[in-house]
């Protein structure tokens, strides 16, 4: 809320979007994020028929893999792709399980 990160901000063309604290459902494309995030989770665990104890590494796969990989609002680019500024290979990647 400082001035000095509001003149940041538009020196740097980046659009900010005020919430309330700890309310996700104010922002549907955070909640769509986490969502579809849960989906690919669950659809991992169960199509590799892994232990609950993994719910965790499956998370961060779903997570690595999101960010990785190219979205509508970013036209076809990558989030990585566009925080870096660099693209991303993807030869290494695996089977989840």
């Amino acid at each position: 809320m400082s001035a000095s990160f509001l003149e940041y901000c538009t020196e740097h063309s980046i659009k900010r979007h005020l919430a309330a604290p700890y309310s996700a459902q104010q922002n549907s494309m955070v909640e769509w994020r986490n969502l579809s995030m849960l989906a690919m989770v669950r659809s991992m665990m169960k199509a590799k028929n892994v232990p609950s104890w993994l719910w965790g590494e499956a998370v961060m796969t779903a997570v690595f893999l999101l960010n990785r990989a190219p979205t509508q609002s970013l036209v076809g680019r990558m989030p990585y792709e566009a925080w870096y500024g660099v693209k991303l290979a993807v030869h290494f990647l695996r089977v989840f399980g």
